[in-house]
C-alpha cells in the first residue's frame, strides 16, 4: 500500500472541489485547476476530504495511487496558497524589468529577450537581478521558471546566467590551472 496514496487529502475553507467519475476541479481564491485522472483509480469526496483508493495491487496502480493524491493535495495547497520559484540573474549587465505583465530580460544578446506569461502565472521583479515567477499550478510554474533560466543557463566558469535561488553551481577552473 503506498504510504502516500491512502492519506487523506484534506480541504482548507474557502476552497470548492469537485469530483466527476475522475475528474476533479477545484477553485479557491487563488485560481480554478482542473485534472484528469487514470480510469483505475477511484476518487472519493466526502466532506472536506478527498480520498484516493486503488482497486488492485498491479504495479500500475500501485504507481499512479500515490501520484493521483499528490497531484490532488498539489491542486489544493495551490488555488488557496500558491506556488512561487525565484531565479536570479548573476553577471554584468544580466538585468531584468516588468512591461505590464510581460518580462524583458537584458541577457547580453543584440536585443532584450521578453517573455509573455501563460494565463495563471505572474512574474515579480522585486529587484534587477531577481526574478519570481508565482501562480496556483505547482507544474506551470516550475515549466515557466525553466524556460526563464533555459535563456542564460548558469555557466561553470565564471558562474553568469539564470538560477535558481539557493542552486549551486559546481565551478571549474580555467586554461591557466591546467599549465601546472
Amino acid at each position: 500500500m503506498s504510504r502516500i496514496g491512502k492519506q487523506p487529502v484534506i480541504i482548507p475553507a474557502g476552497v470548492d472541489a469537485k469530483v466527476e467519475g475522475n475528474t476533479v476541479t477545484v477553485k479557491g481564491p487563488k485560481g480554478e485547476l482542473t485534472r484528469s485522472f487514470p480510469e483505475m483509480m477511484i476518487i472519493k469526496h466526502e466532506g472536506d476530504t478527498i480520498t484516493v483508493e486503488r482497486p488492485d495491487d498491479t504495479r500500475e496502480s500501485n504507481q499512479y495511487h500515490g501520484l493521483t493524491r499528490t497531484l490532488i493535495n498539489n491542486m489544493v495547497e495551490g488555488v488557496s496558497k500558491g506556488f512561487s520559484k525565484k531565479l536570479e540573474m548573476v553577471g554584468v549587465g544580466y538585468r531584468a524589468a516588468l512591461k505590464g505583465k510581460n518580462l524583458e530580460l537584458s541577457l547580453g544578446f543584440s536585443h532584450p529577450v521578453i517573455i509573455e506569461p501563460p494565463a495563471g502565472i505572474t512574474f515579480e521583479v522585486p529587484s534587477q537581478t531577481e526574478i519570481i515567477v508565482s501562480g496556483p499550478s505547482k507544474e506551470q510554474v516550475g515549466q515557466v521558471a525553466a524556460e526563464v533560466r533555459a535563456w542564460r543557463k548558469p555557466e561553470p566558469y565564471k558562474g553568469k546566467g539564470i538560477r535558481y535561488e539557493g542552486e549551486y553551481v559546481r565551478r571549474k577552473l580555467g586554461k591557466a590551472a591546467k599549465g601546472e
